[in-house]
């Protein structure tokens, strides 16, 4: 018994954010995929999104403080604001502009947790946004910009999101609290819109809403807060959660036939390349420091 449990503690938990990042990579075909309006998808989506977080976590309470209120309140906003963005531009724009979030996290970590500044996370994000931009050469337009600018907001609060998890008081309850809290507040806002659409949804606009809810949101975000319990940077998720933009377009294309283009393949491969990099070396360090302790 002690064996195993010593094999799983020593699961990398970037694995988990690797995983969740998969399943939020789904989430910009639903969402295009729907007849419903922002307000309406997001509705039914943080409703099942929700419940079904605070199924997996349930046994670690639903205790709430002032960080992870405020977190609560930054969640709900990079959830509409991302829905919103995909709704007004492309779903590549949308994801791109929200994973500028490495680059905020680059300035605001060290200044705020006095951690010390590495140049290979310098190396990794500038890799990063290198890639990203090549997915999308050509195809900025100027009708997107409201769109843009609803993506970049939700990038920014993304980056407050994974700051205020590592906060010594979001330690103390349930990290998915933030998850929990942060979706009813969505709920909440949304009703209006979403109670007057149910009787119009069809069964391809349920189903759509059930996944996002129950696995896009519920599932992978629940695997998140697991790897951020368990120690992962700010920085290091944000940068491996770069898997999430990379898988996008190979979902739309899969289902939908949109073939990625030449840059959006080059582009993807250097960010796979950085992400991979980024791992091992993390891991090195990681293994570097257990070994002199």
């Amino acid at each position: 018994m002690k064996k195993a449990s010593s094999s799983s503690s020593k699961v990398s938990p970037l694995l988990f954010v690797i995983a969740a990042a998969v399943l939020w990579s789904t989430g910009g075909l639903f969402i295009k995929w729907t007849s419903l309006s922002g307000l309406e998808l997001s509705f039914g989506r943080s409703l099942l999104a929700a419940i079904t977080v605070a199924i997996f976590t349930r046994h670690e309470g639903f205790g709430l403080n002032k960080v992870t209120a405020l977190a609560s309140v930054l969640y709900a906003a990079l959830l509409l604001l991302f829905v919103l963005a995909t709704k007004e531009t492309t779903a590549a724009n949308a994801i791109f502009l929200q994973y500028t979030a490495p680059v905020y996290l680059l300035i605001l970590e060290p200044l705020i947790y006095k951690e010390k500044f590495r140049r290979r996370d310098l190396i990794v994000v500038t890799a990063c946004v290198i890639g990203m931009s090549l997915f999308f050469v050509g195809k900025l337009r100027p009708q997107d910009v409201t769109g843009n600018l609803l993506a970049l907001a939700s990038g920014l609060c993304f980056a407050c999101y994974f700051l205020l998890l590592r906060h010594s008081k979001s330690r103390s309850v349930n990290r998915a609290s933030s998850v929990i809290y942060g979706n009813l507040l969505l709920v909440l806002f949304a009703a209006p819109a979403g109670i007057r659409a149910l009787p119009q949804m069809n069964m391809h606009d349920s189903l759509s809403v059930l996944y996002l809810g129950v696995v896009q949101i519920g599932l992978a975000y629940t695997l998140f807060t697991v790897a951020m319990a368990r120690g992962v940077r700010s920085l290091d998720a944000g940068i491996v959660g770069y898997v999430e933009p990379v898988l996008n377009p190979i979902w739309v294309y899969l289902v939908l036939g949109e073939r990625p283009t030449k840059w959006a393949l080059i582009g993807g491969a250097i960010i796979v390349m950085a992400v991979v990099c980024h791992t091992l070396m993390e891991a090195k360090y990681s293994r570097g420091t257990a070994a002199l302790t």
